[in-house]
Order: C-alpha cells, then sequence, then structure tokens
C-alpha cells in the first residue's frame, strides 16, 4: 500500500502502475483539499473568479448566475470530451490519474474531497477511463482528454475495466461507486491541467530507462563477440571526459563484460612484437557503433536523468488556473496549466532515444555484413548460403522502423497554431510530444529486439556460449528461451513481437 501524501516520485509511479500497487490518502491530505475547498467557496461569494462565476477561455466575459454555476461545470466537460483517433492505453491513462491526483491534492484547486477520493478508488480498482489520443494542444493543459477523465468521474462516458470497454455507468454499479459532487469548479479544475502528457511522459521515462539498459547489454555483448580490444571501456579514458552519463555507460559495460573471455587486451596484441608486420590483418580499431557507445548513450542517460526531474517537477506541481493560496487567502489566475516544460522534454527524450535506435541500426548492420565484420556468414545465416536467408528479411524491418523514428524526433515544441478564438495564440503541444516519444520509444525496442535476436545466432554461429560473459550468458539464455536456433528459413515476425514484448516489459 502506497500512502499518499501529496508528493510522488518515479518509483511511485513504477509500484503504482507497474506493480499495481493500492493507494492510500493520508488524513492530512484530506484536510487540505476541504481546506482549500471551503475557502474558495467562501472567497468567491461576492467575487468575480474565473471558471466558478464566468464563462471559460474567450468567454470568460460573461458573468454566470449563481444558478448555473453547477451546470456551467457539467457544460464544460460534456462540451470537450471530443477526442478522436487511438485510445491512449491504460497505463498511460493511469500514470495520468495519478498525476492529477497528486496535483488536485495540492491544495491549491479548490476541488470537493469526492474528487481525489474516486480517483482513488478508479486506480485503486484498475478502472481506466477512455481518454483518445487526438485533441490535446497542451495549452490550456490537456483540456479534451482531460475532459475523458472528468466525464467518467461525474458517471458519464466509457472505462477499460477487466478487459472490456464499457459504459462508465456500467461499471459504478458493479463496483457500488458513486459519481463526484460537482460543487465550484470541479470541471474546470479535472481539465486545465498537464496531467495527461506529464503522465505519459512519466511511462516514457520508465521505458527508456528499460530500454537504455537493455541497449547497453547488447552494446557490451557485440563487442565482445567481435573481440574488440577493451580499452575504449577503460576508466581512465572515460574518466578524461567530464560527462557523468558517458562514465556511467563505459562503466556499466565494464562490469558486464569483467569477467568475459573474448575481450582483449590491446598490451597483449599490438604493444609489443609487432616490428615486422606492415598490414595489420586484424582491425587497430573497431568502427564508431562499437567503439563510441559511451559518448553515444552518455547523453542518452544525462537527458534521461534531466527530462526524469523535471517531470517529477511538473507532477508535484500545481498545474490548473486560477491557484488558491489558502494561507494568503487568495486567488491568483494565470498560466501554470501551459504545457511546454513537458513538450520540450519529450522532444529531447525522443530525440536521443532515436539515436539509440540509429546505434542499433548500425550495430546489427555491422552484424549482417559479413565484409564489415570478417568473422560471421552474410545475415549471420546458420542454413545453406543462397538457398536460406537467415536474417536479411528483418533488416528490412530494422531499417524502415528506425527511418521512422528520425521522421517522428523532429520536434513538437515548435509547431504551434493558435485556437480557441486566439485566447490560446501560443501553444506547446505537449501531449502530441509525448505520443510521439512513446510511438518512438516502442520502435525502439522493435529494432533493438532483432539486433537481439542476431546477437544470439551470432553467439551460435561462434560457437562461444562458454567464452561470453556471464551476464551475456543470461541475456542468451532469455532471449533462446524466446527465439529457437534456426538454419532453416521460419516465419520471423512472431519471433520479433515475442521478443520486443519481453525487453518492454523486463
Amino acid at each position: 500500500m502506497l500512502k499518499f501524501k501529496g508528493k510522488l516520485g518515479i518509483d511511485d509511479f513504477y509500484k503504482v502502475i507497474f506493480e499495481n500497487q493500492p493507494i492510500q490518502i493520508e488524513d492530512d491530505v484530506k484536510e487540505r483539499v476541504e481546506k482549500s475547498f471551503n475557502f474558495l467557496k467562501e472567497f468567491s461569494e461576492n467575487k468575480v473568479i474565473y471558471g466558478v462565476n464566468t464563462g471559460f477561455g474567450p468567454m470568460a466575459q460573461y458573468k454566470i448566475k449563481d444558478s448555473e454555476r453547477i451546470q456551467l461545470q457539467y457544460n464544460l466537460i460534456r462540451s470537450h470530451a471530443s477526442g478522436t483517433g487511438q485510445p491512449i492505453a491504460p497505463i498511460y491513462v493511469k500514470a495520468a490519474m495519478l498525476a492529477r491526483l497528486n496535483t488536485l491534492s495540492l491544495g491549491h484547486s479548490g476541488v470537493h474531497i469526492s474528487v481525489i477520493e474516486l480517483m482513488a478508488e478508479l486506480i485503486n480498482r484498475d478502472i481506466t477511463p477512455l481518454i483518445y489520443e487526438h485533441g490535446g494542444v497542451g495549452a490550456s493543459g490537456d483540456l479534451v482528454q482531460l475532459a475523458h477523465l472528468a466525464l467518467v468521474l461525474i458517471g458519464e462516458g466509457e472505462v477499460f475495466y477487466k478487459g472490456e470497454r464499457l459504459a462508465t455507468k456500467t461499471v459504478f454499479e458493479k463496483e457500488n461507486l458513486n459519481p463526484i459532487s460537482v460543487e465550484l469548479r470541479e470541471g474546470l479544475a479535472l481539465m486545465n491541467g498537464t496531467s495527461v502528457m506529464t503522465g505519459i511522459g512519466i511511462v516514457n521515462t520508465i521505458k527508456t530507462r528499460s530500454l537504455l539498459n537493455w541497449m547497453t547489454s547488447c552494446s557490451a555483448a557485440i563487442n565482445e563477440i567481435v573481440k574488440a580490444y577493451d580499452d575504449h571501456l577503460s576508466f581512465e579514458l572515460n574518466q578524461s571526459k567530464k560527462h557523468i552519463g558517458q562514465r556511467k555507460i563505459a562503466e556499466s559495460m565494464r562490469e558486464h563484460l569483467k569477467d568475459s573471455g573474448l575481450t582483449r587486451k590491446r598490451e597483449h596484441h599490438l604493444y609489443s612484437k609487432n616490428e615486422d608486420v606492415s598490414v595489420f590483418k586484424e582491425k587497430v580499431q573497431e568502427y564508431y557503433s562499437l567503439r563510441c557507445v559511451p559518448q553515444i548513450l552518455g547523453p542518452v542517460l544525462d537527458t534521461l536523468n534531466s527530462v526524469e526531474t523535471i517531470l517529477i517537477e511538473e507532477v508535484n506541481s500545481a498545474n490548473d488556473n486560477p491557484i488558491v493560496d489558502v494561507d494568503k487567502k487568495h486567488v491568483y489566475h494565470g498560466g501554470n496549466f501551459h504545457g511546454d516544460y513537458v513538450s520540450l522534454e519529450m522532444d529531447k527524450l525522443k530525440t536521443v532515444v532515436t539515436k539509440l535506435s540509429m546505434l542499433s541500426e548500425r550495430q546489427l548492420n555491422y552484424l549482417l555484413n559479413a565484409r564489415l565484420n570478417d568473422m560471421l556468414p552474410p545475415f549471420v545465416n546458420l542454413g545453406k548460403l543462397g538457398l536460406n536467408f537467415g536474417m536479411q528479411g528483418v533488416q528490412f524491418t530494422a531499417t524502415s522502423t528506425t527511418a521512422e523514428n528520425q521522421t517522428l524526433s523532429n520536434p513538437m515544441y515548435v509547431h504551434s497554431i493558435p485556437n480557441n478564438n486566439d485566447n490560446q495564440d501560443i501553444v506547446s503541444m505537449g501531449t502530441n510530444a509525448a505520443l510521439m516519444t512513446k510511438k518512438v520509444i516502442e520502435n525502439a525496442h522493435e529494432v533493438l529486439a532483432i539486433e537481439l535476436i542476431t546477437i544470439i545466432q551470432a553467439i551460435e554461429y561462434l560457437k562461444v556460449q562458454g567464452q561470453v560473459s556471464s551476464k551475456t550468458k543470461v541475456m542468451y539464455d532469455e532471449i533462446r528461451n524466446l527465439v529457437p536456433i534456426f538454419t532453416n528459413d521460419v516465419i520471423m515476425y512472431p519471433y520479433v513481437n515475442k521478443v520486443k514484448e519481453y525487453i518492454m516489459n523486463h
């Protein structure tokens, strides 16, 4: 049970989203939310407060009668539940719900206590609202996507429940749940924020960290099986550069290879007894895709760490409008809902993940091209050359998918189309950025899955299962359990998908 105190870290998201750990809202959080609600209710009685007794956006100049305040919130939710496209997968929606729950629990939103209580129940019972990919411009927050969440909280719309897509009303009846109590500004407070882009972004960082670990292991293994010299991974060489990411990647690869029987010491081969040699038959230095891994994956790690920091700051921030300050007994109007922080971080993340997929594709190409590696058959073909094709077919998939990543990595942060009668005259496109990053990460897992299968086939051909490092051997066994040795041609797509799914979940 995660004791929910209104402050979340990346580990908390992992526990709730991937381990299905239930949350329990602490009493001090409930007290904070109730104080905020009671203050706003009293404060707004004889004042004009945006979204409480005014219209929204460019229609804020219209004052709303007290008798129509509640209807205003329902109208906002229903009219903006207008998303289209593909449904967002439940784990990303669950992350968005957790992010929204957190910001509403800070006591700056003035929502009724029933909002955070019901949202916690939905998370704990694995009831996830139907939210579509299309609709967010990320300026007044994720208005359209969060409207679908708000729609469920008022007992309408649809949810995913036990693998089925059902009407919210049906599921609430089964689970004996009641809709939230709409009192002041529950519609606006739920919709006016960055929680969908942030929730998707946090899942993106978790999946990227796993992806980076697999890529680092693959890079170590490929250095190993081609019997590379190990000084490009040395502490001394990498310590001579100041970047933390580079040093950490090199350290991880050294740890991976510490008991390898295949990597070579330069001093054993090239630093002595070469007086009579005019042309070296073997490479003096490896290609960049093998030799420069710490310099290429180092920026990925550094970027991932900084992205994660910004997203956790966002999720622990009040990101709606207006902001209620109980201590100073005031309500402040502004633009905390604007998603530029998240949008920029997602663009950074998808750029480095694309570079990771490019590195994987180049390492794959090195293994498949016999003229480059000079030790493996073309396409790591364990069958009869000419008759059989080995990994030839799946290389096309890896190349195609990498090319898609290169196009998708163009930034969303600098794309702004004014809308909302020019009230939202510059927008973040943060949710689009987060969803595109999600796609880039999934694609990168696909490329890496193909490289992994190829590495396993290469180890099989070279018969070095007993010489590889213990960590490579574990990786070999894991993938070999999913993919058989194939000398004759087999249908490849089920194996690629199986390995992709495995590495995305381990």
